[in-house]
């Protein structure tokens, strides 16, 4: 019938002058046989890989890997703060030098008078004494309110800013004329003397009529906005560095409502951790005698996670390719 290949179609292949197909026996298992031009080709069917001549195998599932999450982002550590550090699974936080409190709620000692006893002043942040070298000779100071205050000591008149003189019978002395003394003004109001007359004002952060009283921005929660609260007597955010990490806050009526963000869940006041979802497990093996590779007449058993053929009974050959009968 042939002797070379070209005595046959392109899909078959001359064997022992004979014009067969080549593909029986040729492929491995779960591979299929292509006939071109003369010569059996094997590809592994759809969805396995591998080497399609001798054993073509489930392809893997990918498993997508886990993003590791950065502890320090977005900064946990509220304002007043160093810079954070990275301390593998935590991030390690700490106040600024000066500041007072612990991350997220440092914050400097003072920033108003207010901030301080009234015996004190808010200066550079810090509650100090302001009466040091404010006073003259034979003066002393006391604090009032915050505001320090020079009169001479008894026995002595003149400027308490400048100098103090002791009172004599033979000299007059000069009448100083002091119309902040004592004061005109009102409730947490000053006086500053201005071409020999007093002026009165509201004391810083106060409001009002400063010759009868002042008084603060607010006292109770309900004296501000439904978005804000009343802090150290001021209508302020109640928002900054109440919420943990990976949560916004949200005031209402007067409160700080934290929530955490889209994709964390936890205490929102504290610290919110990322969900996250464990990659799919592989529970079941593939069957390699699904599909069968074995040919007519020949069953497949499973070995060792793999096919292997055989003829029925009472028939023989290959059972790769096909069993038959013995007559």
């Amino acid at each position: 019938e042939c002797v070379v290949h070209s005595d046959c179609p392109s899909n078959k292949a001359c064997q022992r002058n004979k014009c067969i197909d080549p593909c029986p026996g040729t492929c491995g298992v779960n591979a299929i046989c292509n006939v071109k031009n003369h010569i059996p080709i094997c590809t592994c069917i759809e969805g396995y890989i591998g080497d399609p001549f001798t054993s073509c195998r489930l392809k893997p599932i990918p498993i997508a890997p886990v993003e590791a999450e950065d502890p320090c982002d977005p900064n946990p550590c509220g304002p007043f703060s160093n810079p954070p550090r990275n301390q593998g699974d935590r991030c390690d936080c700490s106040c600024l030098p000066g500041m007072i409190g612990s991350p997220p709620n440092c914050r400097p000692e003072c920033q108003i008078n207010r901030d301080c006893p009234v015996d004190k002043a808010c200066k550079n942040q810090k509650c100090i004494d302001p009466c040091p070298g404010l006073c003259g000779y034979n003066a002393k100071c006391r604090v009032r309110n915050h505001i320090p205050i020079c009169v001479c000591i008894t026995g002595y008149i003149g400027d308490p800013f400048v100098n103090c003189y002791a009172t004599t019978t033979t000299q007059r002395p000069i009448p100083v004329i002091q119309p902040c003394n004592p004061s005109p003004c009102g409730i947490n109001a000053e006086c500053t003397e201005r071409n020999r007359a007093a002026s009165c004002k509201c004391i810083r952060d106060y409001i009002g009529n400063p010759y009868v009283e002042c008084k603060p921005e607010c006292v109770t929660n309900n004296e501000c906005p439904r978005d804000k609260a009343c802090v150290n007597q001021h209508c302020v955010d109640p928002c900054p560095g109440v919420c943990g990490a990976h949560a916004s806050c949200q005031a209402n009526n007067h409160r700080a409502l934290c929530r955490c963000d889209p994709g964390y869940t936890g205490d929102a006041f504290v610290s919110c951790q990322r969900i996250t979802t464990p990659p799919p497990r592989i529970t079941q093996r593939p069957d390699p005698c699904n599909p069968s590779p074995c040919g007519s007449n020949a069953i497949c058993q499973r070995r060792n996670n793999a096919a292997a053929c055989q003829c029925i009974p009472e028939y023989f050959g290959d059972p790769y390719v096909a069993c038959r009968p013995e007559c």
